[in-house]
């Protein structure tokens, strides 16, 4: 829950002028994320092969104030398990690796507690195997090398969280051992099959796994933003992530990506709908596939030191959406999502043209009280000097700007809130919506 109410502003969708499909609009709204400090990095949008918009903003290296572009390549970060799900059904669709089979068909050390863990579990995050990287330990020892096996050492006499298929709980660990199924099954490396299995016949010269060693033409260095400003981004040795996290690319690469495999030029129709048909919590293989409003979106973010991406596929409308971001935080899928939005034909609002009329202080008197988003995390709403505030547990209070009835935003962060009321027409709770999320809050 840090990231709510975390101070970073920008792009929020609501009524506003007719300007979607705009490239020009879609431009002025990445700007706007760029102005406010909340993103850095490069975004390409197509529909139907036509490209709409295709640049970089901010710099691949502020040190030598490089800028970015399309041809920059970024670390993937988790857009990086789609790939990998991909690598796990050629292999299926070759004879190689069974999905229903236990993975100690593939790791013959396997524990016996993943006895009923199968593949097809590991690619939707339903094996109830921990995830490593929420360990207290991974802190101080991911800039250490690792392999694959030393790996799996680190999670495979961890209990499960719940039998498998009974439960869902994304697991970086679950692509660590999908990795390990791909370079078992195929006898290549997991980077040497990647790179002669999904780009060379897609012609995506510029991705591949990353190396800290290597020497890589036009990479982009990682930033995190810190009360002070920009800082570059924490070590990550790459040998950790792996299949969970570890390949880079560019956005034009990516689009080349999109149009292969949601134009059949790599799965099978029958593997295609499985790598996309959700199992649990809209999440398939290595894919998010949401619904909403009648539109389908093919999606998935990524995060690692120094790096956000999102990417978005539409299905219906042909439509391609990717924004490859060197700067942390949620600046990468806000930008994306109002990206789409816009390529969809919707409208996006800027912080700047929202509108906010005055409330009664009778009016927000009502709405004072805690909302509990968490067990351990509300949003406190108090009246001071007339304005209606809005505090976060451990951060600084935001006004909440009154938009329509029972309906507030924020100006200095993108997020809104709407209450909610009970048949008697008192106020029992509140809506957080922020990043894509609409989190409910009872009122205590």
């Amino acid at each position: 829950m840090r990231l709510v109410l975390a101070g970073l502003t920008a792009l929020v969708l609501s009524a506003a002028p007719a300007l979607a499909q705009d490239p020009a609009r879609m431009d002025e709204v990445v700007r706007a994320a760029v102005a406010a400090d909340e993103f850095s990095g490069s975004v390409l949008v197509a529909r139907d092969g036509e490209i709409l918009l295709d640049r970089g903003y901010g710099f691949a290296n502020r040190e030598w104030s490089i800028p970015n572009d399309g041809d920059t390549k970024f670390r993937l970060g988790s857009v990086t398990k789609q790939f990998t799900a991909v690598a796990v059904m050629l292999l299926h669709e070759r004879g190689l690796v069974d999905l229903d089979a236990p993975v100690k068909t593939y790791l013959p050390g396997a524990p016996a507690a993943w006895d009923a863990v199968t593949t097809r579990h590991l690619l939707s995050h339903t094996a109830g195997i921990p995830n490593f990287t929420d360990f207290d330990e991974y802190e101080a020892s991911r800039t250490l090398p690792a392999t694959i096996d030393s790996l799996i050492a680190r999670f495979r006499d961890r209990p499960l969280e719940f039998q498998p298929g009974e439960g869902w709980s994304y697991s970086n660990s679950g692509y660590i051992l999908l990795t390990a199924i791909v370079e078992k099954a195929s006898g290549q490396s997991y980077a040497d099959f990647v790179a002669g299995t999904l780009f060379q016949p897609l012609g995506m010269s510029d991705s591949g796994y990353d190396s800290h060693a290597a020497i890589l033409p036009r990479r982009a260095s990682g930033y995190s933003p810190t009360a002070e400003g920009f800082v570059n981004a924490d070590y990550i040795d790459m040998s950790i992530p792996q299949g969970a996290g570890a390949l880079y690319s560019t956005t034009r690469d990516l689009l080349k990506w999109e149009q292969g495999l949601f134009g059949g030029r790599l799965l099978r129709a029958d593997s295609l709908t499985l790598l996309t048909t959700p199992v649990r919590n809209q999440y398939a293989f290595g894919l998010i596939v949401k619904e909403t409003d009648g539109d389908t979106t093919i999606t998935h973010s990524g995060g690692i030191e120094g790096f956000n991406t999102y990417m978005a596929w539409d299905p219906a409308r042909r439509m391609t959406v990717v924004v490859l971001g060197n700067l942390n935080g949620p600046g990468s899928d806000q930008v994306g999502g109002s990206l789409l939005a816009l390529a969809r034909g919707q409208t996006v609002t800027l912080p700047s043209e929202r509108q906010a009329f005055t409330v009664a202080p009778e009016v927000l008197q009502g709405y004072v009280g805690v909302y509990d988003l968490a067990p351990t995390f509300a949003l406190t709403v108090s009246v001071v000097d007339g304005r209606l505030m809005v505090q976060a547990t451990g951060q600084q209070a935001f006004e909440l700007h009154a938009e329509s009835a029972d309906a507030f935003f924020l100006r200095e962060v993108d997020a809104q809130v709407t209450f909610t009321r009970d048949a008697s027409g008192s106020v029992d709770g509140a809506v957080l919506h922020q990043g894509g999320r609409d989190m409910p809050a009872p009122k205590r």
